[in-house]
C-alpha cells in the first residue's frame, strides 16, 4: 500500500525503506527466495531493475502488425513520436523493451496521456481503464525534474511504491495525477532506469514545459498487463486508445 509506505518512510523508525517493485501477491516468491538467502547467511541485494520480462524486435512485431492487417507507419525516433502525440492531448499505448516485473507499469508497457489536461483522468476512465473515479492516475516525471512538482525529500520513487506530496501550484499544473488528498503516487524516471521512457518524458517537456506524464499500466480492467505485442493490438483496438507505440511503429486505428 503506497500510503502504508510513506507513513514508514517518513516515520523516522529506518534508515531507508525498500520496497521491490515485485510486491503484493507477486512478491511472495521473492520474500521466500531472501528467507532462504539469509538463512543461509547470505545477505540479499536490492533489486536494481524491474525489466526482466521479454522483448520483442520490430521484425517479429512488423510480422504481428501485418498478419492483423495494422495501419502503421514505421519511425526513426519513437519516444519523439510518442512525445509528440502526448503533447497533442492523444492517449497512447507504450510497448517497448522488457516487460516488468511485478503489478506497476513503468515505462515498459503503459498507457500514457498529457497530465496537464484538467480532464485527462476522466477521459482515461471513461474510455480505457474503466475503473473507479475516485482512483487517481500516477505521474512519470523526470528524476532530475521532479522537485518541481513533487515534495521528494531528495529521494528517488523508481517503483511507483509511495506517495508523496504535491508542492503548492503543482495540482493546477498537473490535475489529472494529483489525488484529492494533494498527494501523488510518483513514479522518478532516470535514463539509466529505461533511456527510452526517459527520452519520451523529456521530448514532452520539451514541447509543453510539464517534466511528467500521465502513467497508467497497459491493460483494461480485469485484465493482465499486456505482454506481448499481439496483446498490445488487441488491446488498442478494444478501447479508446488514440495510438499505439509498439517497437519502431506507430499504429493508428
Amino acid at each position: 500500500n503506497c500510503s502504508a509506505n510513506r507513513v514508514l518512510r517518513n516515520s523516522g523508525l529506518f534508515e531507508e525503506v525498500y520496497v521491490p517493485p515485485v510486491s503484493s501477491d507477486r512478491g511472495l516468491a521473492l520474500g521466500c527466495a531472501y528467507l532462504g538467502a539469509a538463512s543461509f547467511g547470505d545477505r540479499p541485494w536490492q533489486l536494481w531493475n524491474a525489466f526482466l520480462g521479454d522483448a520483442y524486435g520490430d521484425a517479429a512485431i512488423r510480422a504481428e502488425l501485418d498478419a492483423n492487417g495494422s495501419r502503421y507507419v514505421e519511425v526513426g525516433h519513437p519516444a519523439e513520436a510518442a512525445a509528440e502525440l502526448l503533447a497533442q492531448g492523444k492517449i497512447i499505448g507504450w510497448h517497448q523493451g522488457r516487460s516488468e516485473a511485478g503489478a506497476r507499469s513503468l515505462g515498459g508497457r503503459s498507457i500514457l496521456a498529457s497530465c496537464s489536461e484538467p480532464g485527462m483522468k476522466d477521459r482515461v476512465n471513461a474510455r480505457i481503464k474503466y475503473r473507479e473515479e475516485f482512483r487517481p492516475f500516477a505521474p512519470a516525471a523526470l528524476a532530475s525534474h521532479a522537485g518541481e512538482l513533487f515534495d521528494t525529500g531528495g529521494g528517488d520513487f523508481p517503483y511507483m511504491c509511495f506517495t508523496v506530496d504535491a508542492l503548492p501550484g503543482a495540482a493546477a499544473r498537473v490535475p489529472a495525477v494529483v489525488h484529492v488528498d494533494g498527494t501523488a503516487r510518483l513514479q522518478t524516471v532516470r535514463s539509466s532506469d529505461n533511456e527510452l521512457f526517459h527520452e519520451v518524458i523529456r521530448l514532452y517537456r520539451c514541447r509543453t514545459g510539464i517534466p511528467a506524464v500521465l502513467n497508467t499500466s497497459f491493460n483494461l480492467k480485469g485484465q493482465p498487463i499486456v505482454e506481448t505485442p499481439r496483446d498490445a493490438l488487441m488491446t488498442f483496438h478494444g478501447c479508446g486508445l488514440d495510438a499505439l507505440v509498439v517497437g519502431s511503429f506507430v499504429v493508428s486505428k
